[in-house]
Parts: structure tokens; sequence; C-alpha cells
């Protein structure tokens, strides 16, 4: 038996780098994000900038469950979980942003 049901975003450990989105056959997923200063480096230590992430979203309507996104994601920030996408009254309710994503919402479309 398979565990894979459904992917569940690890967002402290998703850096913006886009590879999973690159690398998906149905190009289901989007990430919007922004570049912040690395607070707190050493003096003299040149200017740094991270990327902060504000939306990551898939679309189960498109999605394959493929996995590939899961494969190729270089930091682990995408894993399977065992339960399903539930079904839904409208396309627009399968678009799963970063709180259901994460266990942290109710369900439904996240609107940015």
């Amino acid at each position: 038996m398979s565990d894979h049901g459904s992917i569940r975003l690890v967002e402290p450990a998703c850096t913006s780098c886009m590879v999973c989105a690159r690398e998906c056959p149905a190009w289901c997923i989007t990430i919007d994000s922004h570049t912040e200063p690395v607070p707190d480096l050493p003096a003299g230590a040149r200017e740094r900038t991270r990327n902060v992430l504000d939306r990551f979203e898939i679309d189960w309507s498109l999605c394959m469950y493929c996995g590939i996104c899961v494969d190729e994601c270089p930091f682990d920030a995408l894993a399977w979980e065992p339960q399903h996408t539930a079904a839904a009254s409208s396309a627009l309710l399968l678009r799963h942003g970063i709180d259901e994503l994460t266990g942290s919402g109710s369900g439904g479309s996240s609107e940015c």
C-alpha cells in the first residue's frame, strides 16, 4: 500500500527556489516570493538577501499526483500525506495555498 494521498508543504524548509514548479509536468504549482536582506551579518560582510515565501499554491484540478515535485525538491519542503485531497464543488476550491498545504488551514481556496 502506498501512502501517496496528497502533498504537504513543509513551509520552513521552502526557499522559493522554484524547482518544484519548473519540474511539474502539469504546471499546477504557483509560487510567489520576495527578497529581504539577511539580518545580523558580521561586520564587513557584503549584504545578502533571502527569498521569503508569499504564496505556494497547488491546483489539485491539474495535479497528476506524479510526485515529481516531492522527488525534485532539494530542500525536502514537499512530502507525501496519506490523506487524499477532498472533492470540491468547484475547480476554484481545489486550489490549496500555504494554510491548506501545511495543515494550518480549514481547507478551500487561498487567494493572495
